[in-house]
């Protein structure tokens, strides 16, 4: 498929940083990933090799393909070049290793579910589509949600909660599906500081135990201290690798373009290690 170069095809290569051990196979492997829409470039060339044991923030502004970059390296969007690894084998081959949150705006509310419901509904990738939920899987789904304080609600309707809570039940449902790689897209989007703190906190302990999370962020002060890598994406990869060598005034400035006033103004805020400044 020929498709026309990118307006971001001019950006400087991508700083190499080496951010796993030789030998060591990759959580998630992307080369020459493009994806398009009716011909049009959302993706160009990503390159990528996240090490396990990450917790990955994926930063850049809107239509830099963050979301795109998440649903096709888990099989959801064709490629029009490239291809994806997952610990070493196609996508296709390691789905029950992958867990996901999807953006909250996606999901339909409105659907007559219960809270335990959602959270089982993790379980199937364990099941099969023909079994049903077993004791032990409802004992699973029953200790997601206690872990993500939502227990007490798991046979209330989920249009019937706020959007902290709704958040916290898909979290719950990720973390049932005992995977070894996560995608979250904008986890922390319309939730509350304390189910923020949660949500942080759970991630944190994830990464401890030695999985894998790729999560899209738009909150640049805190993904100074949320993440311990970031991916600056702009339709191809700016930089990738340790957040204290990616996080840096020129690097920001050149996945945002010619933002400067709001990047000179997140750099005083982060700077200051107060408040929260977001760069759409």
């Amino acid at each position: 498929m020929n498709l026309p170069s990118p307006e971001s095809a001019s950006l400087p290569a991508t700083p190499h940083i080496n951010c796993g051990s030789p030998g060591e196979v990759s959580s998630l492997e992307v080369h020459d990933l493009t994806v398009a829409y009716q011909k049009k470039p959302v993706l160009w060339g990503i390159d990528l090799a996240v090490p396990p044991g990450r917790l990955v923030g994926i930063v850049g502004p809107n239509g830099a393909g963050k979301s795109t970059l998440i649903k096709a390296a888990m099989g959801m969007l064709p490629l029009s070049s490239g291809w994806v690894k997952v610990f070493g084998q196609p996508v296709r081959k390691s789905l029950r290793r992958i867990g996901y949150v999807p953006q909250r705006e996606s999901v339909d509310w409105d659907f007559p579910v219960s809270v335990m419901d959602v959270v089982l509904m993790g379980r199937y990738g364990q099941l099969g589509l023909l079994r049903r939920p077993r004791k032990r899987d409802r004992e699973i789904a029953r200790e997601c949600l206690d872990k993500v304080k939502m227990l007490p609600y798991a046979n209330r309707q989920i249009s019937n909660l706020s959007g902290g809570q709704q958040q916290r039940v898909f979290l719950a449902r990720a973390l049932a599906q005992e995977s070894d790689l996560y995608f979250m897209d904008e986890p922390f989007a319309g939730v509350d500081a304390a189910t923020e703190t949660a949500i942080i906190t759970l991630l944190h302990e994830l990464r401890d135990r030695g999985k894998t999370l790729l999560v899209v962020h738009h909150d640049l002060p805190t993904a100074r201290d949320y993440f311990d890598t970031l991916l600056l994406l702009n339709m191809r990869v700016v930089a990738f690798g340790d957040t204290d060598k990616v996080f840096t005034h020129d690097l920001l400035q050149k996945t945002y373009g010619g933002r400067l006033t709001i990047l000179s103004e997140v750099a005083h805020v982060v700077g200051q290690r107060g408040g929260s400044a977001k760069v759409p």
